[in-house]
């Protein structure tokens, strides 16, 4: 067996909150589990009991209990959960009412605010009561085009609050891409701000809310939050009103928290949309709830005492998931703005300052810390940092042993990956694991996943498909706009009957348990049938200093597929021949010569999602000469140019 990067201490291992959670179920079910694999064994074979453990131990709140714990457990999709029981998304993060902070915030321009719980209930009651007098109830919709400023965070908990479900984008995608999402909805009422700051300078987003606004026949009111300037013109938006005008001026108002069924849709979250319009997906109050609860308390050990921050924004699911820290009381810090602004310390610095103890943030940025030679661990006091929460993207060995070399030794690093059709993770951390360099520690309990060969057969230490075969309560309700169900159906269960196909490469490994994702199946790789994830390639070319990025693609070419690598260079340097040998060999050496490609292009910009994932389906669609869809949902549709000018030279 390998050997691991870090080992969790005795200590650290009494006092999880897992080690608690494993202790009650051994007490209730007169069992004696000592180790995780046998908790996870457990949670995938006694599926009903486990979740119910799982609502006791994280205190869920409900004002009618459920029947039974699941009905039709076989039924894959359509199995229904906690049916009878009723319960409010937002009364669960509200629990708490006293003067522990529950949002810190800090934006570019060094601006801060803080707010208590005490502050935060009162806030969501009166903007509750603003909703509810303009007619917002169970069954709408509330929107958000905002930056990642508290307000949000208290517009997503008054209309929870009221029933109504909640959809959003960030202010740094355009008009049409926020369209294309938020206009499939038809919100009641939208939020949004006069602008954000990026890189120390103000951007004004009054007028791409008015075009969104226009586009939206469905709202009846617009609500503009002050953050880059003071009283706005906001006379060219449809119905729009300051916030602070907006929000009720009664005191002391409780919050009439409509209790509704388990799966009463809560949010709305939309797909990439990289191959055509982004879907819609509808995710449940109880489902979502009960699975962050234990994503937040079981893997990532968060505890009322502690600090979290994500890098994040409301466009990516990681927004939603940071927010149910407020269900265990702990002080979420919300950023807005470059994580490197002004220079890339600001993270750590942060971290420093605000004596943050978990810190969540994507593979990218992490390689991008390595490449620029970044030393957290000499350069600022993270003594408070326990954790790093990890996802977005496969990291690399050597990203790895970077954060572990460079950043802190006794730390867990908890790489997670799942993703938004979830609301949180198939693959996690434990406090209770050693690390290992490359892999994700486990399988999230109550997840039963498994990798697939192409035979459909479960298989170890070799890459396959990702699937889950058993149903968990995060999963999609259902697709908006989808009544047969045709396109939940097609997009999960088309290839394997009943069992949920993810759509990673991952490797699960049979000595540790940990698995190692490659990147997206619908982006694999086939030179000569062989198949290859992307990630295989990445990892040696970030060892590259002459790489700033890479991409790989496949062609389809004289019958077969060859591979394309597209590298972005470091300033001031030239693909020459002599490189191209390099990576050759890179390639060649440390992964195979199946990785080799058969051709190197240089190209000034690699596109990526919204949510800072590389875009190959749409560099694969322009080498093949298909029509690459929705290029606004990328955060550098431009890129994209380069690629459509070079491809005659490619064929």
């Amino acid at each position: 067996m390998r050997t691991p990067l870090w080992t969790p201490s005795e200590e650290r291992k009494r006092d999880a909150n897992i080690t608690r959670f494993i202790h009650t179920v051994n007490a209730k079910h007169k069992t004696n589990f000592q180790t995780y694999a046998e908790l996870f064994q457990w949670s995938i074979t006694d599926i009903s009991e486990f979740w119910a453990d799982v609502w006791d131990f994280a205190e869920i709140k409900s004002s009618q209990k459920y029947e039974k714990v699941i009905k039709d457990l076989e039924k894959f999709p359509g199995a229904e959960w906690f049916p009878a029981a009723r319960l409010n998304f937002a009364e669960n993060l509200l629990r708490h009412r006293d003067d522990q902070p529950a949002f810190i915030f800090k934006g570019e321009t060094q601006v801060s605010k803080q707010m208590t719980y005490a502050q935060l209930y009162d806030e969501v009651a009166r903007l509750a009561e603003s909703l509810r007098s303009v007619g917002v109830g169970v069954g709408d919709c509330v929107a958000g085009y905002m930056p990642n400023l508290i307000e949000t965070a208290v517009a997503m908990l008054a209309a929870t609050s009221l029933g109504a479900s909640w959809a959003s984008c960030a202010t740094d995608i355009g008009a049409g891409a926020a369209l294309e999402r938020l206009g499939q909805v038809e919100p009641k009422v939208l939020i949004t701000a006069d602008g954000y700051f990026y890189k120390g300078k103000p951007f004004d987003t009054l007028t791409n809310a008015a075009e969104l606004a226009n586009g939206m026949a469905s709202l009846t009111k617009v609500i503009v939050v002050s953050y880059t300037q003071t009283n706005a013109d906001i006379s060219k938006i449809l119905n729009a009103v300051h916030y602070a005008d907006f929000l009720s001026k009664e005191e002391n108002l409780e919050i009439n928290f409509e209790q509704l069924p388990f799966n009463h849709p809560l949010y709305i979250m939309f797909s990439s949309g990289t191959t055509g319009k982004p879907k819609c997906l509808v995710q449940g109050a109880g489902g979502v709830l009960i699975n962050h609860l234990k994503e937040l308390v079981l893997h990532t050990d968060l505890k009322r005492s502690d600090r979290i921050f994500y890098i994040t924004s409301c466009s990516w699911m990681m927004w939603n998931w940071l927010l149910s820290s407020l269900a265990v009381g702990a002080t979420i810090v919300l950023y807005d703005g470059n994580p490197n602004f002004p220079d890339a310390g600001a993270m750590w610095k942060l971290i420093q300052d605000e004596k943050i103890s978990i810190f969540g943030c994507s593979a990218s940025y992490i390689h991008f810390l390595k490449k620029e030679n970044i030393n957290p661990m000499k350069d600022y006091d993270l003594s408070a940092l326990r954790e790093i929460s990890q996802t977005g993207s496969p990291l690399s060995v050597d990203g790895f042993e970077y954060v572990y070399n460079s950043i802190k030794k006794d730390l867990h690093f908890n790489s997670i990956a799942g993703g938004t059709d979830i609301n949180g993770c198939f693959g996690a951390g434990s406090p209770i694991l050693p690390v290992y360099a490359g892999e994700l520690q486990s399988a999230a309990l109550g997840m039963k996943i498994k990798s697939y060969d192409e035979k459909a057969q479960p298989i170890f230490d070799d890459q396959g498909e990702l699937v889950c075969e058993a149903p968990a309560p995060s999963m999609p309700l259902y697709f908006w706009n989808d009544p047969d169900g045709a396109k939940y159906h097609n997009a999960y269960f088309n290839v394997y009957p009943n069992i949920w196909r993810h759509g990673d490469y991952v490797l699960i490994h049979a000595d540790t348990g940990g698995i190692t994702f490659y990147g997206r199946s619908d982006a694999v790789l086939k030179p000569s049938g062989v198949r290859i994830g992307t990630a295989e390639i990445y990892a040696q070319m970030e060892k590259l200093s002459e790489l700033a990025d890479s991409l790989a693609i496949g062609q389809n070419y004289q019958g077969d597929q060859r591979v394309i690598l597209f590298v972005k260079l470091a300033a001031d340097v030239e693909l020459t021949e002599d490189l191209k040998n390099k990576i050759r060999k890179t390639l060649r050496e440390n992964a195979s010569p199946r990785h080799v490609p058969a051709l190197i292009v240089a190209v000034p910009d690699i596109p990526y999602t919204l949510n800072m994932k590389k875009v190959e389906s749409a560099v694969t669609n322009i080498v093949n000469g298909r029509t690459v869809n929705n290029k606004d949902a990328l955060i550098n549709p431009q890129s994209l140019e380069y690629y459509e000018k070079i491809l005659m030279e490619l064929t």
